[in-house]
């Protein structure tokens, strides 16, 4: 009856090891919930990336003077008979 009583306690000891340290434990799951709500709010900022990336592709397609816009703020272009003038910041 003992050797009874002593497996019993080892299936019990395994069995609670297993519940809380084993790789589907308790221990794992919140690990794994937590690389989840990271993942997902990384996700989140992503879309709103591409949102705001498509809404200018969009602007770009559709209208040309944003596209001459963004040329001069960005890469500096003139048009011919324009005077550029380079103001240093103090």
């Amino acid at each position: 009856m003992k050797w009874l009583a002593a497996v019993a306690v080892l299936v019990l000891v395994w069995l609670q090891y297993s519940l809380w340290l084993g790789p589907s434990g308790y221990f794992a799951q919140q690990r794994l919930e937590q690389q989840l709500h990271r993942q997902q709010q990384k996700a989140e900022v992503l879309q709103q990336r591409n949102k705001i990336l498509t809404a200018e592709v969009m602007a770009l397609k559709e209208d040309h003077s944003v596209l001459e816009a963004r040329a001069r703020r960005d890469l500096g272009m003139v048009k011919s008979g324009e005077v550029f003038y380079l103001i240093p910041e103090s």
